[in-house]
């Protein structure tokens, strides 16, 4: 089986979504599709919008659109997260960073009794993430 890979719903503003979590995570859009390309005719105000896009950065992938039916828009949850898990310290620190801007902070970036670095936030989008970082054996 293949990792899960997230699919993003967005109220118009993916394009944002995707440019913050490039700056985040130094990924990138790797194929993108807006409404423009498909058969959503008489949309006009749609048509820059995101029908649907592929993310990438290292082994992360994620996949987004934005929600174009009126009445359909979305909502941030408290069932689902997001959870990254990093090999590096110095990442995990700067990608909480970047995240933090806009974000609510739910569990500031501290070591665990567990071992690991851990924190937790829901960016200005609604998306819930958690940040993990095992720390090695001899550092506990």
């Amino acid at each position: 089986m293949e990792p899960i890979t997230p699919y993003l719903s967005f109220n118009g503003n993916a394009a944002e979504a995707l440019s913050f979590y490039g700056k985040a995570f130094g990924g990138e859009v790797v194929f993108q599709q807006t409404y423009a390309d498909g058969p959503a005719e008489g949309k006009k105000k749609w048509e820059d919008k995101i029908m649907h896009a592929v993310f990438q950065a290292g082994s992360l992938t994620l996949m987004a659109s934005d929600i174009m039916e009126p009445g359909n828009e979305v909502t941030g949850g408290t069932n689902t997260q997001l959870s990254l898990n990093f090999k590096q310290e110095e990442d995990i620190d700067r990608v909480f960073s970047v995240m933090s801007e806009g974000a609510t902070i739910t569990m500031p970036l501290q070591d665990t009794l567990w071992g690991a670095k851990f924190g937790m936030l829901t960016d200005k989008w609604g998306i819930s993430w958690m940040f993990n970082f095992d720390k090695p054996k001899d550092n506990v």
